[in-house]
C-alpha cells in the first residue's frame, strides 16, 4: 500500500509539473502572438503613415533616437535631427511616399522587448526592397529603433548594376 501511495503521489507531481509547464509554453506562445501582432501593427503603421504624409504617425513609428537608413550611402536619417526634418519637408506638400511590404519575418529576444525584422517591400515606382532594422519595447509600446532599407537587384541584373554603381561613384568623386 505504501508503495502504491508513493508512486501514485509521484505521479500526481509529475503531472503537476508537465500541466505547469503546458500553462508556460501556452502562455510564452500567446505572448509572442501578441507581441508579433503589435511589432506588424508599428511596422504596417510606419508604412501607411508614410503614404498618408502623417508626420506625426511616421515619427512616432520611430524610438526618440531611431535611425532610418536609406539605399544611398549618405543616407543616415537620425531622430530627432535629421531624420525629423527630412520627413517633415517630404510630407509638406502631402505627399510621402509608398511601400507595401508582401513579406516579413519577426524574430524577438528572449525577453521579448527586442525584435529585429525583415521584410520585402513593393513601390509601384520604383520596384522591389528589403527593409531590416530593430524595434525595442519601451513604456508596452513597441518603437522603431533602427530601419535599413536596400535595394533589391536580381543577380541577373547585378552586373549592369554594378556597372552604374561603380561609375556613378567614381562621377561623385571628382565633383
Amino acid at each position: 500500500m505504501l508503495f502504491h501511495s508513493l508512486r501514485s503521489s509521484t505521479i500526481q507531481c509529475i503531472f503537476t509539473i508537465l500541466l505547469c509547464c503546458s500553462f508556460t509554453v501556452t502562455a510564452s506562445s500567446e505572448s509572442k502572438s501578441e507581441a508579433t501582432q503589435a511589432v506588424n501593427q508599428v511596422l504596417d503603421g510606419l508604412h501607411q503613415a508614410a503614404s498618408q504624409a502623417d508626420l506625426d504617425k511616421y515619427l512616432g513609428s520611430f524610438t526618440q533616437t531611431g535611425v532610418f537608413m536609406g539605399t544611398d550611402d549618405w543616407e543616415r536619417w537620425t531622430r530627432p535631427t535629421t531624420l525629423d526634418k527630412y520627413v517633415a519637408e517630404r510630407f509638406a506638400g502631402g505627399t510621402g511616399w509608398t511601400y507595401k511590404s508582401v513579406e516579413r519575418h519577426i524574430n524577438f529576444s528572449e525577453q521579448q522587448n527586442i525584435a529585429w525584422f525583415d521584410e520585402i517591400t513593393v513601390s509601384q515606382k520604383w520596384g522591389r526592397f528589403r527593409g531590416t532594422g530593430v524595434l525595442i519595447k519601451d513604456n508596452d509600446q513597441w518603437k522603431i529603433a533602427h530601419y535599413a532599407m536596400s535595394v533589391l537587384v536580381p543577380n541577373e541584373a547585378w552586373e549592369k548594376v554594378a556597372e552604374i554603381n561603380i561609375k556613378t561613384f567614381a562621377e561623385r568623386q571628382k565633383k
